[in-house]
């Protein structure tokens, strides 16, 4: 995580003075993006990306139509229409022994791979609240500076109004998420009964 944290910060765009005249931001903010997502796929480990490959290749077109020949071809050459003696008769138990392991091996690699990205969706979002804390601390000293602009120039209407003053109050986070908790209602609580219409 540390790594990852650390080419972000050196490969997310500065303030626009920075950036050489006539370039785009978001040509930056891409680089930026596309730095973060090499790095998170560079500190995979080796079993990590075995775990990737063989996801790839089963949930690929080739596995799906290499799976049916396979089974079209068992089931085929175990039936009495095949010239050969049948080696799996119907209920076909070693083709059922081996598709039963591999859905096995199959799942651990999928849970495998599941849980690295769920670890990274946890970064990424530990990231994206640093940033946005930040930011409305910024947006918070803007709003400051702007009073004591509007102050000095006497343009008091806006400065009036409850609506600034309640932004250019500096925001408290876990109040936020209190409020938030007793807002909404967790995914199995029942719904609140309709109001009769009159």
């Amino acid at each position: 995580m540390t790594r990852i944290i650390q080419l972000w910060l050196n490969s997310t765009p500065r303030m626009p003075d920075s950036l050489p005249l006539g370039s785009d931001p978001t040509d930056a903010n891409i680089k930026a993006v596309a730095t973060i997502e090499q790095a998170a796929q560079e500190s995979r480990s080796r079993t990590a990306r075995i775990s990737d490959a063989v996801i790839a290749i089963a949930g690929s077109d080739t596995s799906v139509v290499a799976h049916l020949a396979w089974f079209g071809g068992w089931i085929a050459a175990n039936t009495r229409l095949s010239p050969w003696p049948p080696f799996d008769p119907f209920p076909y138990n070693i083709l059922a022994s081996i598709t039963s392991l591999e859905a096995i091996f199959l799942a651990l690699f999928v849970l495998a791979s599941q849980n690295r990205l769920t670890r990274e969706a946890d970064k990424r979002a530990h990231i994206d609240l640093q940033v946005n804390l930040l930011a409305e601390r910024e947006m918070t000293v803007v709003l400051r500076m702007l009073k004591e602009l509007c102050e000095h120039f006497s343009v008091t209407k806006t400065l009036q109004s409850a609506e600034f003053r309640a932004l250019v109050k500096e925001t408290d986070v876990k109040e936020i998420a209190v409020r938030v908790e007793q807002e909404i209602p967790p995914p199995n609580a029942p719904l609140p009964p309709k109001t009769p219409s009159r």
